[in-house]
């Protein structure tokens, strides 16, 4: 793909994502939906590969048959209320379908087997696309309407995001598919306490973009696309590896770091509510999903080891402009901790 057509399209993806994100419309919020579909579809089959393609159909027919919902569930209460608002969602069939819808933009249980196969077909800069900006969308209308959506649906989807993406990602060697079932989870936790606390919500889902743009970049820079690829990144440079354990950690929700913040405060609210089990379950589910952050960890902590050290270093690069935001991320997002009772306020 030329340098042209590639600015074309993330130019696209993003306006598509800003319309839907500012629109008070349904079809406003519906035609942003489109854009950013068709945009992000050349840039999942770029690299002209049977997996790349099939990657890209998946991903066309899963995103189009949520925006149909989505313009269904619209027309419906059109019909019904006689508006378009997108606050004024009223009717119940137009609340159970926007609900499926979102949560089959998302990726969130049971709606969920698209996400890993179509990262898996992508290239790691595409799958850091599709899990951090192609999110935004989805979660600004569960934002705008969530005062319409199912309460109950919301936090059976939620919990059971949690809990297959922890049992899931348990089994899985490619980091690709690591990252899909993490941020299966991550919107797991997001959902559930959207219908309690939006502002949690949003935090939440900031420290989740913020620490899966380092980790991606930082995959990007190592290319490691499998979980034995990661061993070799002390040869390629041992403050990468440092960076890379701690975001793990973090993401995994290990105190005393950032990803522990939101978890801690949506299990505090949680129960506050009464929903003691909910919590619970959702707390043993965190255990899980760090399971696999830990054990990535340990596989790229290998070559620590004094014999296994006998690889040439391969350190001493110029940092370009890649790495340097990479690590600029990552610092901000493991430093994070001590602004948290900031944003809360």
């Amino acid at each position: 793909m030329s340098p042209t057509i590639f600015m074309i399209m993330i130019s696209s993806l993003a306006t598509g994502t800003i319309i839907t994100m500012t629109s008070h419309h349904w079809l406003l919020a519906w035609i942003g939906l489109e854009i950013n579909t068709l945009s992000i579809i050349p840039i999942i089959s770029t690299t002209h590969h049977p997996r790349s393609t099939e990657a890209a159909t998946k991903y066309f027919l899963t995103q189009a048959a949520a925006s149909a919902l989505i313009l269904f569930s619209s027309m419906i209460n059109a019909w019904e209320t006689g508006t378009w608002d997108i606050t004024q969602l009223s009717s119940t069939p137009s609340h159970i379908l926007l609900t499926t819808a979102l949560a089959m933009k998302l990726g969130l249980v049971p709606m969920h087997f698209w996400l890993p196969e179509v990262l898996q077909g992508s290239t790691l800069m595409t799958a850091l696309i599709i899990t951090t900006w192609q999110k935004l969308a989805p979660m600004t209308l569960i934002y705008l309407t969530i005062n319409s959506l199912s309460t109950t649906i919301l936090l059976l989807m939620g919990l059971a995001s949690t809990i297959v993406a922890g049992w899931a990602g348990l089994n899985q060697t490619q980091t690709r598919k690591i990252m899909a079932y993490s941020s299966i989870a991550h919107l797991g936790w997001m959902v559930t306490i959207s219908s309690i606390l939006t502002n949690l919500m949003v935090m939440n889902l900031m420290i989740y973009l913020v620490m899966t743009t380092a980790l991606f970049q930082a995959l990007i820079f190592s290319k490691s696309k499998t979980i034995q690829d990661t061993t070799t990144t002390w040869a390629l440079s041992p403050v990468m590896t440092t960076i890379t354990m701690t975001l793990l950690l973090s993401l995994g929700g290990l105190p005393p770091l950032t990803g522990f913040v939101p978890k801690w405060l949506i299990l505090e609210e949680l129960v506050t509510q009464n929903l003691i089990p909910t919590a619970t379950v959702m707390a043993l589910s965190a255990l899980l999903s760090l399971f696999f952050y830990l054990r990535l960890t340990y596989t790229t902590t290998l070559t620590l080891s004094p014999n296994t050290t006998s690889t040439k270093f391969k350190w001493r690069l110029k940092l370009n402009q890649s790495t340097s935001l990479m690590l600029i991320t990552a610092m901000t997002s493991t430093l994070m901790l001590p602004l948290t009772p900031l944003i809360l306020l």
